[in-house]
Order: structure tokens, then C-alpha cells, then sequence
């Protein structure tokens, strides 16, 4: 029972938690201390919302949202794209930190996820700033990479989506995000389990997709197009930041 009682004391009570410190207690001190108090109202309503839903693990992070949202300002973005939105947590974190003239193209398959967070990003009053598409990337991006005008015109890109394409995706936003420009790949780390041992018990979805993060990992090591940093926020963020 004691055994029990610990593990449900060190649960977090965020839902959609995703983090890989080892200390529970730690990482709430990280959001009691920095993320909450300083979340907009906005974010805060939108996460609530979130929670609510099935889905409720696909969210980005509350401190992952929040360095998304420094992250943009520090590289003063305007022309940005969110690949694999669902609610609009970090798409909501993005259009706040853009000017007012910023943009965001915003793809996702499921479009009844999104308006569930649209009257918020309505009221937050930076709706006007983002463009949204229903159905898959893939040949939207390539319709863009057609056209050279297209080409170096993101500062900034943020996938989000399914990791069995984040290659495929690579491939063409490297041609659109700009020299200078950030690429951002989420769940890069999956839950731990790029170094979990072959016959760990993981779950379905985390074993079928642990293949495709892996090879993406080694991949984006290697690309001479790029410089990379893999930080353990949410569920491991690599950020490719061009340089050829």
C-alpha cells in the first residue's frame, strides 16, 4: 500500500505531462516556480480545455510552451509554420510571441481538435495571424517547395505530427526554412525509449514509432545543412537551426 501511496503522491497533476526528469517533485517545482505564474491567461484557459480531452497526452507541455514562446522572440520570427496542431496549445504560445503582422501556416488532419482551442486563440485576439489547413503536409509542402519564392522564407517550424514522416518532412522544410531560420522536432526522445533495450516492454505505439525517432535522431546528426541541439523539455525538442 505504501509502495501504492507513493506512486500516486508523485503522479504529476498536469494532464498531458510529458517530462523526462527522473524527480517528479521536480519538475513541479519548475512549473509551480516559473510556468504557471507567468502562463497568459490565454494558454492557461486553452490548457484547461485540454485536459479535458482523450487525446489529452498529444498536448504540448505547459514549460515546453513556454520555451517555444522565448524561443521565437529571442529569434525575433514572423513567418513561422506549426506541422500537427491538435488543440492549438503551441500554436497558441507561437501566435502570441509573433508581432502583429506575424503568420503562422498551420496543418493538421484533424480539424475538429483545432476548433476546440479556436475560440480561445479568437479571444486572445491573435487568430488573424494564422492560416489553417485540414489534411495531411506532405503535398501541401510540396506545392510550396515548387515555388522558389517559397524557399528561404520561414523563420522558424515546428512539427508536431507523425514521427513515421518527420524524415519525409525534413527533406522539404529544410529548402523552406530559412539560413539562420529553426527547425523545431518534437518528441525526439519518445518517452525515453530511443535507449530502452530491444525487448523492453514498451507500449504498441511507443515501440512502432521508436524506429522512425531513432533514425530521424541519426539522421539530423549528421546533415551538414544544419546545427542541432536536443534538449530534454516535454519529450526531448531538437531544434536544426540552418546554416547552409
Amino acid at each position: 500500500m505504501a509502495d501504492q501511496n507513493q506512486s500516486e503522491a508523485g503522479r504529476h497533476q498536469e494532464v498531458g505531462h510529458k517530462s523526462l526528469l527522473q524527480s517528479d517533485a521536480l519538475y513541479q517545482y519548475i512549473l509551480d516556480t516559473s510556468v504557471y505564474p507567468r502562463e497568459p491567461e490565454p494558454m492557461k484557459e486553452l490548457r484547461e480545455i485540454t485536459a479535458k480531452h482523450p487525446w489529452n497526452i498529444m498536448t504540448t507541455s505547459a514549460d515546453e510552451g513556454q520555451f517555444l514562446n522565448m524561443l521565437l522572440k529571442l529569434i525575433n520570427a514572423k513567418n513561422t509554420m506549426e506541422i500537427g496542431v491538435y488543440t492549438g496549445y503551441s500554436l497558441l504560445a507561437t501566435a502570441l510571441a509573433l508581432p502583429e503582422d506575424g503568420k503562422i501556416l498551420a496543418m493538421d488532419i484533424n480539424k475538429e481538435n483545432y476548433e476546440l482551442g479556436l475560440p480561445v486563440i479568437q479571444k486572445a485576439g491573435v487568430a488573424h495571424k494564422i492560416t489553417f489547413k485540414e489534411g495531411p503536409a506532405l503535398p501541401v509542402l510540396d506545392e510550396l517547395v515548387k515555388d522558389e519564392k517559397n524557399h528561404g522564407s520561414y523563420d522558424f517550424i515546428f512539427v508536431d505530427a507523425d514521427k513515421d514522416n518527420y524524415l519525409n518532412y525534413h527533406r522539404r522544410l529544410i529548402d523552406l526554412v530559412k539560413v539562420g531560420g529553426v527547425i523545431g522536432y518534437d518528441n525526439t526522445l519518445w518517452n525515453g525509449s530511443v535507449v530502452a533495450p530491444p525487448d523492453a516492454p514498451l507500449r504498441k505505439y511507443v515501440r512502432y514509432y521508436r524506429d522512425f525517432v531513432l533514425e530521424l535522431n541519426k539522421a539530423l546528426a549528421v546533415d551538414p545543412r544544419i546545427e542541432i541541439c536536443m534538449l530534454p523539455v516535454g519529450d526531448g525538442v531538437t531544434l536544426c537551426r540552418r546554416i547552409s
